[in-house]
């Protein structure tokens, strides 16, 4: 999986774009794997997340991180240097043709959805971004309520978006915000059992994409 690109991108705020590259960062890290970030999104909440992390840990030889415009995209990525297993992009809330410039770089491209309906709405438009980039897209559904009745509405409404939609998911748990807000992964935080396995799953269904 050496030197893939993975974009997060949703046109919705609060979405869990953040939420959802973070896991994933600390989950390749756990596999000894070299991560870079690129946060191209102007709230900088990722930057943010990095701040409190270092605060408590230190820094991490294995994680780097750089900010960019999407316009500069390009530019950052070579930056790098080819030091990263995997680089992770988060991406302002909005499809436009600003996106557009990193869905270009983007070796496979993750669109995370919680249950709410305008989440899906607000796909769309991102989708048809992701197609006339011909890039890998994959749903990620993110904050799940198993068992509720817009649980199962948003699920219909994601079958039929035009993208598939990967096996594992995230689930509505108070313990995602907590550990995004203390710079940490879920698989950290040792009272996690259930968020880490989730985690978990899904950092191998994205490798096992990337590497097929």
């Amino acid at each position: 999986m050496g030197g893939q690109i993975i974009c997060v991108a949703q046109q919705k705020g609060g979405a869990g774009k953040t939420t959802l590259l973070t896991n994933l960062a600390i989950a390749f890290l756990a596999e000894g794997k070299t991560v870079a970030l690129l946060d191209t999104d102007p709230q900088g909440s990722l930057g943010k997340w990095l701040d409190i992390r270092e605060e408590t840990l230190g820094e991490n030889a294995n994680l780097q991180f750089a900010t960019a415009t999407a316009y500069g995209i390009s530019r950052a990525i070579r930056g790098l240097g080819g030091v990263a297993d995997v680089i992770l992009i988060d991406t302002p809330p909005k499809a436009d043709s600003d996106v557009r410039w990193v869905l270009r770089e983007a070796d496979l491209v993750l669109v995370p959805v919680s249950a709410s309906q305008a989440d899906v709405w607000a796909t769309h438009d991102l989708l048809d971004l992701a197609n006339q980039a011909k890039k890998p897209t994959y749903i990620v559904m993110n904050r799940t309520r198993a068992g509720t009745r817009v649980g199962e509405d948003v699920a219909k409404s994601v079958a039929e978006l035009d993208a598939i939609q990967l096996q594992s998911s995230l689930t509505n748990r108070v313990i995602y915000a907590e550990a995004l807000g203390s710079g940490l992964g879920v698989i950290e935080v040792k009272r996690t059992a259930s968020a880490s396995d989730e985690v978990r799953a899904l950092a191998r269904e994205v490798c096992a994409i990337l590497e097929s």
